[in-house]
């Protein structure tokens, strides 16, 4: 009996000094730990599902429905669309294709819509008959347009009422190609253009006759989401069922419930809203609030209104808000979870710091593949974490790479070496049965340039995501930059990201899109940004110099600025570079402001076509 004092004493003393240990060396411990058992019991959730039937996207959509016909699913405009108004619209959707459209099972049909509810109960009621859809990205137009038909093989095109004026250069060739268009409005002001709201009101509201075999394939093909890159035309990525699958439980390792409104303005055609935001409202049975299109100034009105309580974004709309003059909605909100990519550090503490107590869940996906990050920390910063726990859920690794060609560096027997803590690398992930690569459409070049072979061992196969990561000493892993973005200054990788960051914490600047230009003389090139100033301000030459000698290396000072109303974003908000790029810093060129770094006097002077001159002839050396 004398002994279990002691015993007691010595095992509480072991479990301190090993807590102690843990806050220590392993603070996040427990976070991962978490984590990782959540993840792991919506994965038995799943199977479970799957074992009963619920193996798809759309057989969780009809799953809720059952489950939960009377609840909200879409609201849009005043209107109110509960799960079994979806599921029933969708009915009719497929039998009108069916039947008037002769649409069957492994037809690709391309969708060409706004954010409306009709885009949802298309899209599903082709999928109800086993159609593979395509998105269609409304900004594009002819050239591209056609480009994007073609190469996924669509035989039938759906457009939007709104749109239907987009296809006027196209139509005839479309129609000479073979292709069936469809207007989603009650009539159709062209020959050879068919309506398709007008036969929804005669269709039954019953589910299509089930095809043979009545059970899908997991791994083939759902759907396809075109890839926005910022140069060349846009690729087809292939998404398989079990990748749609995946992207359901998105919201809810996010920390959403039922219970949630889920407010969404990305476009549909994007992975993010579609199959992580309407997918991830399926999951959980909420509400989707559903705009056309993101309006800063509207967000916080809408918010009260529709008792928001989980928003998500994506590049820089969180900029947006906090550029927007403050109102009173902003503080009475109920928003409490924030989730999605590509927010700024600078952006995110003004975000925290202005508009209250709301969970930042910064995360990091693919279209083409499966492996993802979510930073489900406080951690300001980080797109995710890498420890052990992350990699046994999706294994990944950064690989070094050579600064010049950005290909992985490979041994003299021609492995790849994995990249150290602290150091940029290039994050891959192997293609598995969990994480497949069903390659791009009509590209197998594109399709094949995405694969290393023989990374660690002969006949593995890795997804190059062509993304440069760092992975920290603790374990937090951030985005330094996509290849292509990163340019090479004076022998030395400049990080656009970085940059911009560094010069959009300056209190004058809005927004900031750094890039390099070549200059004649010189290998590499040169640092540039285009800027946009805060309302009521001016270019502060002297304080911009002052910043960059204190946080940035002279290799990466931007050389030259542009000075613009606006920049210009893709669909998806992400920095377009491609055309500043190509127009670099000619006066003659460039009808905005442009102004030089001056180091001699330590500021920006205005960039004239003398002082252009000067430069291209090497008579003033950067």
């Amino acid at each position: 009996m004398t002994m279990l004092p002691w015993v007691f004493t010595t095992v509480a003393a072991g479990l301190l000094a090993l807590l102690v240990f843990q806050r220590m060396f392993y603070p996040h411990f427990w976070d991962d730990l978490i984590y990782y058992l959540k993840l792991r019991k919506i994965g038995r959730v799943m199977r479970c599902r799957m074992k009963q039937g619920v193996i798809t996207f759309l057989d969780c959509f009809v799953h809720q429905a059952k489950k939960t016909p009377d609840k909200p699913f879409i609201i849009y405009e005043g209107q109110v669309l509960t799960y079994r108004c979806v599921d029933r619209r969708s009915n009719r959707v497929a039998q009108v294709f069916r039947t008037v459209g002769r649409v069957k099972k492994g037809d690709i049909v391309a969708l060409l819509m706004s954010n409306e509810p009709d885009f949802i109960c298309v899209w599903f009621g082709l999928s109800k008959l086993g159609c593979e859809v395509a998105f269609l990205n409304f900004n594009i137009k002819s050239k591209s347009l056609l480009h994007c038909i073609q190469s996924c093989g669509a035989k039938t095109l759906v457009v939007g009422s709104d749109l239907l004026n987009s296809l006027d250069e196209v139509r005839i060739s479309l129609q000479d190609s073979g292709i069936d268009l469809w207007v989603v409005d009650e009539g159709s002001p062209h020959e050879g253009v068919t309506s398709l709201l007008d036969k929804l009101e005669t269709a039954s509201e019953e589910p299509p006759p089930a095809e043979e075999p009545p059970q899908t394939d997991i791994m083939s093909n759902f759907l396809f989401i075109f890839t926005s890159g910022t140069t060349g035309l846009p690729k087809a990525a292939r998404i398989s069922h079990l990748k749609a699958v995946m992207c359901l439980c998105f919201l809810r390792m996010c920390g959403a419930t039922a219970e949630d409104n889920v407010y969404i303005a990305l476009p549909l055609y994007h992975m993010s809203a579609s199959l992580l935001g309407i997918g991830g409202c399926i999951e959980l049975g909420a509400t989707c609030i559903l705009k056309k299109k993101f309006s800063a100034s509207q967000f916080w009105k809408d918010c009260q209104k529709y008792n928001v309580t989980v928003f998500q974004y994506i590049g820089e709309l969180c900029r947006y808000l906090i550029n927007q003059p403050k109102v009173a909605e902003e503080s009475t909100h109920r928003v409490r979870i924030v989730a999605g990519s590509g927010l700024r550090s600078d952006v995110w503490r003004e975000f925290t710091r202005r508009f209250g107590k709301i969970q930042i869940r910064e995360a990091y996906g693919l279209t083409e593949a499966s492996i993802g990050f979510v930073n489900y920390t406080s951690e300001i910063g980080p797109i995710g974490r890498a420890g052990y726990f992350n990699k046994r859920s999706l294994p990944f690794e950064f690989l070094k790479y050579d600064p010049v060609t950005y290909e992985p560096i490979r041994t003299e027997t021609g492995r790849c070496v994995k990249a150290s803590k602290g150091e940029t690398g290039i994050l891959v992930a192997p293609v598995s049965a969990m994480n497949p690569f069903l390659g791009y459409a009509g590209n197998k070049m594109m399709s094949e340039k995405k694969l290393l072979r023989d990374v660690f061992k002969e006949g593995d196969v890795y997804f190059n995501t062509g993304d440069l990561m760092l992975q920290d000493h603790r374990d937090f892993v951030y985005f330094r930059d996509r290849i292509g973005d990163t340019f090479r200054w004076k022998g030395e990788n400049v990080a656009t990201t970085e940059v911009s960051e560094i010069l959009g914490s300056l209190d004058f600047l809005q927004e900031v899109n750094v890039y390099g230009v070549s200059v004649p003389g010189y290998e590499g090139r040169a640092g540039m940004a285009a800027i946009v100033l805060k309302p009521d301000q001016s270019l502060e030459g002297k304080k911009l110099y002052s910043h960059l000698v204190k946080n940035l290396p002279v290799y990466s000072w931007p050389w030259f600025l542009r000075i613009q109303m606006a920049l210009d974003v893709t669909e998806t908000f992400k920095q377009q570079k491609g055309k500043l790029v190509q127009e670099g810093f000619c006066p003659q060129v460039v009808q905005d402001p442009l102004y030089f770094l001056d180091t001699t006097e330590k500021t920006y002077v205005p960039l004239t076509e003398a002082l252009y001159n000067d430069i291209i002839s090497g008579k003033i050396r950067l």
